[in-house]
């Protein structure tokens, strides 16, 4: 059952959180809490995304805000740094936000660079991180098939953990897997599992090794584990730039799968000047805890939007929520 739309309303709070570096095309990350029965919870679809896109984000937040959460597997997850398209020089000052972890996925494919710039970018994490560490490098999609396999070849040197969402389409990712499989380099995708209408096609096509899930895009944690359990493929639980309480509520979905064989894009909370909290999830020691965040009122106040998107979200929580309704309806 849903809550009223009042009761979601009356502790909605729309929150402006400045970023450490531009990331994703923004240097503000915008978002909006609100109270239910479990505690705090987030709903924090990127302002781009349509009412109909957005509705998951919804969906997810009203699961994490009035229903409990599964009982947790483990008590820390352990989580990857992530490094923006950068150039070579900021990559170690970006990794010390990130203390203890083994892990960094580096952002490859960005608008307006070249791949020198990419395997620059990744050849230093490498050397930061040491050979033991982990690399992974993720292009949202925007290579072409061609364009991917060249990429591929020009940053295996750097012994990539797995390469996450080079080409858009499933079926670029069936061929770009079967192109260069001979390296074993696993591919992963995202955008074909939390934007796709059908998010278990790219396991049913074999388009992927592993699955990156992301509890909000997905409808929520119980939505998440059921595709999880479905699609039969390992997964990197990750987050989508969110406040401390969306990373909780990824960090409760990892805690609850069975298998958690990869490092988690989770520590994101570190790209963030401020946060809603006063202990935000940045890793300690390569992990951060399984945890639900005190949201602070001064906090709240502090990073509180102006009047003007503070409107638009509340209008955009009601729409949403009204399609929400008609859905649950069906």
């Amino acid at each position: 059952m849903l809550p009223e739309l009042a009761e979601v309303l009356t502790s909605a709070r729309v929150v402006a959180l400045p970023m450490t570096t531009r990331f994703r095309g923004i240097r503000v990350r915008e978002a909006m809490l609100f109270e239910g029965p479990q505690g705090w919870t987030e709903f924090s679809p990127f302002v781009e995304y349509d009412d109909h896109e957005a509705v998951s984000w919804l969906r997810a937040a009203i699961d994490f805000g009035w229903r409990p959460s599964p009982q947790p597997l483990r008590g820390r997850i352990p989580v990857n740094a992530t490094v923006p398209a950068v150039p070579a020089a900021e990559v170690a000052a970006i990794l010390r936000r990130y203390p203890g972890t083994r892990t960094a996925k580096v952002k490859v494919a960005e608008p307006g660079q070249t791949l020198a710039d990419d395997v620059v970018r990744v050849r230093a994490v490498r050397e930061a991180l040491g050979p033991e560490g982990r690399v992974r490098v993720d292009a949202n999609g925007l290579w072409n098939v061609d364009e991917a396999e060249h990429a591929v070849h020009a940053l295996a040197p750097f012994d990539l953990e797995y390469v996450e969402q080079p080409c858009a389409t499933v079926d670029e990712l069936v061929e770009i897997r079967r192109r260069t499989s001979y390296m074993g380099i696993p591919i992963a995708a995202d955008e074909s599992v939390r934007k796709a209408a059908d998010p278990l096609a790219v396991a049913r096509a074999g388009a992927a090794d592993l699955l990156i899930v992301k509890a909000q895009p997905l409808g929520g944690i119980h939505a998440a584990l059921a595709i999880v359990e479905e699609a039969g493929l390992p997964v990197v639980v990750s987050s989508a730039i969110d406040t401390s309480v969306g990373i909780a509520m990824g960090a409760h979905l990892a805690a609850a799968l069975p298998e958690l064989e990869y490092d988690c894009g989770l520590g994101t909370a570190a790209m963030f000047v401020s946060d809603v909290t006063d202990a935000p999830l940045i890793p300690e020691g390569g992990s951060i805890p399984v945890v639900r965040p005190r949201v602070v009122e001064a906090r709240l106040e502090a990073l509180a939007a102006d009047e003007e998107r503070t409107a638009w979200w509340r209008d955009r929580l009601r729409r949403c929520f009204h399609l929400l309704e008609a859905s649950v309806a069906l």
